[in-house]
């Protein structure tokens, strides 16, 4: 959540900060500032977006240092005031903060006493006047100041500053909010993700928690909590411009939606092969024995992961016969969590920031409990505090809305479940090659699928303004359920919920009229019979039948008022093709209402704050 940007070197800082913050508006668009040294301070800010900032910058903010941050508000609305960069009380410095400062009103109070004064309602303006108190106490230097004024700060930030007396260098910090350096010639970066920095360096340091990094245009000093000067591996990035484009698409969304039989296949590439029925997965190959002895697996994850998440315990209890458990990662340390020794946890997140799912692989590894992650962003937090995990490689996701990063996902953890059968003894190694076999083949099923649209438009096109919408499913089509109605609800604000199918008549039968729409995800074999049953209640009491079904399911077709057509495919994989008609279902109802597709009001791509 929020984005960073900064600058320092011989090119005019604004211009490279507002094309860094365009790329990072998915991590919060509510409103955008930037602060340049140009011999004085130069702030601009606002509410509203990227655009509405950049008209406001002029040729006056063309220094060759400073920083910028895109926000999605935490402590204090949406507005001008509380827009970052926040500055000093003496106008010197400027600060911009990703987190959340637990004890911001402590800090405050002790700082009004002072004789500071306060004009926002975040908790970011505390930092800046606290910073600012240790500069003016015993003349300490920026980088000292910063680090005495972060040793009373208790929560999470990532944080940059710039200051006029110190006009050739960024300071920066990190603790529990993800945080770059990009390195390039005569000049560097700082963000809070590589897409900010990719048009101008492929090379990039991740600053783990507790560091702080002085960036200077020659290079960057790293030191620990401790004050101990770090040596950091410089990382290569494997990211293009093309992959940060929308390449012709009305949408990220949607683009990322066509996306997905590329990223499938990219994700099988070198992994699976179907002619000796192995599958190679090289992130957990030296954890595999304790993988294969694991007394339970406990899958943390959040949002549209966390139906990843239940899809994986489908396929890890019927393909490895090992006991899953998946937690919501946002709850798994507020219980009595009963993890350890002999368990894995399986940490799912597209960022690989996920600040509960982070939260929740550190209660797991601190309890002895193995922690194994799937993540998209190489590099990543997640990535690097696991045992060992596998990577997606489903490519950037820049639409709020996650979608190929959900197939990709699915497409780990069906690897995952097939490998530990294989290892366990569960599934025989013909059963693994018919699998792996069918598994090759979902990219071009998921291309059938979106060779044709139209179905899907006409049915959005009349749907497109209904107040409620109901999705059911069975088995490995209830996740699927799930995660059809969280897009829906993100992207278009219409109402939806998910169900166990069989769960409909233990209450939602009763909003069941006319006037609802039901979504029903037949394409699982053997719960057809259940969900046909199912079907002719939602009819009996006339509600409007949506299903998503094979051509060869006459009877659902017969009884369903509309029905889009899917390829056949075993039931292990029918989500990864079932999903795709209810990706597109909610992006076009979302258009049809006018709604910011690619930016949905109160969300943000990455939920880095708890």
């Amino acid at each position: 959540m929020c984005g960073i940007v900064g600058y320092i070197g011989d090119q005019q800082a604004s211009k490279i900060i507002i094309e860094g913050l365009k790329r990072l508006e998915y991590r919060g668009y509510d409103s955008a500032g930037i602060a340049v040294l140009n011999g004085k301070l130069e702030v601009k800010k606002g509410k509203g977006k990227v655009s509405n900032l950049e008209k406001m910058v002029t040729s006056a903010q063309n220094g060759q240092i400073g920083i910028g941050h895109t926000r999605w508000a935490t402590h204090g609305e949406p507005n001008d005031i509380n827009s970052h960069p926040h500055t000093s009380q003496n106008g010197k410095m400027a600060l911009v903060h990703n987190g959340i400062i637990e004890n911001y009103g402590t800090l405050k109070k002790k700082l009004t006493d002072q004789g500071y004064e306060f004009y926002s309602q975040t908790d970011t303006e505390v930092v800046a006047k606290l910073i600012e108190s240790f500069l003016v106490k015993d003349n300490r230097s920026l980088k000292k100041a910063v680090q005495h004024a972060l040793h009373q700060v208790e929560g999470t930030y990532g944080i940059a500053i710039v200051h006029s007396d110190y006009p050739d260098q960024i300071v920066v910090a990190r603790k529990g909010s993800p945080l770059l350096i990009g390195v390039g010639e005569g000049e560097m970066l700082i963000a809070s993700d590589a897409s900010a920095v990719a048009a101008y360096t492929d090379k990039v340091v991740y600053l783990d928690d507790g560091e702080l990094a002085v960036i200077t245009k020659e290079g960057y000093t790293v030191e620990s909590a401790n004050q101990i000067e770090l040596t950091k591996e410089v990382h290569e990035l494997a990211l293009s411009l093309e992959e940060i484009e929308k390449g012709g698409y009305d949408h990220f969304m949607l683009k990322e939606i066509f996306e997905q039989p590329k990223a499938i296949s990219d994700c099988l590439r070198g992994r699976i092969n179907s002619e000796d029925g192995t599958i190679t997965l090289g992130g957990i190959e030296d954890v595999m024995d304790k993988l294969v002895n694991a007394k339970r697996v406990v899958i943390a994850a959040c949002g549209t992961s966390w139906h990843s998440g239940l899809v994986g315990e489908y396929l890890f209890e019927y393909l490895a016969k090992v006991p899953v458990e998946v937690e919501y990662a946002s709850e798994f340390r507020y219980k009595e969590p009963l993890i350890g020794e002999g368990d894995v946890m399986i940490a799912i997140s597209q960022s690989g920031e996920t600040a509960d799912t982070l939260a929740a692989l550190r209660e797991a590894k601190a309890r002895g409990a193995l922690v194994l992650g799937v993540v998209n962003v190489v590099g990543s937090t997640i990535a690097r505090e696991t045992d060992a995990g596998v990577y997606i490689h489903a490519g950037p996701e820049i639409g709020v809305a996650s979608t190929k990063a959900f197939t990709a996902q699915v497409t780990v953890l069906t690897m995952m479940a097939i490998k530990l059968g294989l290892e366990k003894g569960t599934i025989t190694k013909t059963r693994a090659t018919e699998l792996i076999t069918e598994l090759s083949r979902i990219p071009a099923k998921i291309e059938e699928v979106l060779e044709d649209t139209t179905e899907i438009q006409r049915i959005s096109n009349l749907f497109s303004y209904a107040p409620n919408f109901l999705y059911l499913g069975r088995s490995y089509s209830f996740p699927v359920a799930l995660e059809g109605a969280l897009k829906l609800k993100e992207i278009s604000y219409i109402h939806a919920e998910g169900y166990p199918a069989a769960e409909m008549k233990h209450g939602p039968i009763a909003l069941i009229d006319e006037m609802m729409p039901v979504v029903v995800i037949a394409a699982t074999h053997h719960t057809n019979d259940k969900m046909i049953s199912n079907i002719e209640e939602v009819r009996a009491r006339k509600g409007r039948i949506i299903a998503i079904s094979t051509s060869e399911n006459t009877e659902v077709a017969d009884l369903a008022e509309f029905t889009t057509i899917i390829p056949e495919t075993m039931d292990v994989f029918s989500p990864l093709v079932s999903v795709i008609p209810l990706q597109l279902l909610s992006y076009y109802i979302a258009v049809n209402r006018g709604c910011n597709v690619d930016q949905p009001r109160n969300l943000a791509k990455s939920v880095t704050v708890e």
